[in-house]
């Protein structure tokens, strides 16, 4: 799963319409560059690879006095349902190969209804707990000489801190933190994209209690005439 698949979709799905700069222009803003390893190559080979797959529609637009030629890109119904299939497993899988999985869904977090959000995120406390059984063994029964325990050690230790976390943010989402698909009378299935969110309302990835490493501002409504 391609974090950078998962991006440019939302990216998509959010603007409504979009032309390759646009979404290039938004996702690298997002600091992605540095947490998801994403560049201006791979966003472009997206949104073509998306294309041709049938998840994106491309518009060729002609050179007319606002710019040059370009192509704008809307999401279609395969790729909406692509979006949320990589969102709702972003969310519920542990994959410490790819910890950027964990960010670029988080900011799209608002997205989903609050309870399937809630589920999701108990489903990531399961595969947490999963994962500490199969290392803190090997660390009980680890030579205390060999510094390789402190490896070990990490391992665990950042289980802990993450099911923490988990339960935290469950916690404010129970609580009634954030404005959720459902709040905003979006369908449970996510046919129709959610919009950003209102003026006030707090970002999924902010920094703070979230612990998101960058601001993963929803994008701006907004046209230009770059190509």
């Amino acid at each position: 799963m391609s974090a950078t698949r998962l991006l440019v979709l939302g990216g998509v799905r959010r603007f409504g319409r979009a032309h390759g700069y646009e979404v290039r222009r938004e996702l690298i803003s997002w600091g992605s560059d540095e947490w998801a390893h994403v560049n201006p190559g791979s966003i472009y080979h997206a949104l073509r690879q998306l294309a041709k797959e049938g998840m994106l529609r491309a518009h060729e637009v002609e050179e007319s006095d606002a710019g040059p030629p370009h192509t704008d890109y809307e999401i279609t119904d395969a790729g909406r349902a692509e979006f949320l299939r990589m969102l709702r497993r972003a969310l519920a899988t542990v994959d410490v190969r790819h910890p950027e999985m964990l960010t670029a869904g988080l900011g799209f977090l608002t997205e989903l209804p609050r309870a399937e959000a809630v589920r999701l995120l108990r489903e990531r406390l399961d595969g947490l707990a999963g994962w500490r059984s199969s290392v803190a063994p090997h660390l009980d029964v680890q030579d205390p000489d060999d510094h390789l325990r402190e490896l070990l050690g990490w391992w665990v230790h950042s289980a802990d801190s993450a099911a923490d976390w988990t339960r935290r943010l469950i916690g404010r989402l129970e609580s009634g933190a954030y404005v959720m698909a459902d709040d905003r009378g979006s369908p449970a299935s996510g046919s129709s994209p959610a919009g950003p969110p209102p003026a006030g309302a707090s970002p999924a990835g902010s920094t703070g209690s979230s612990g998101a490493p960058v601001s993963l501002q929803p994008p701006r409504r907004r046209r230009t005439s770059t190509k």
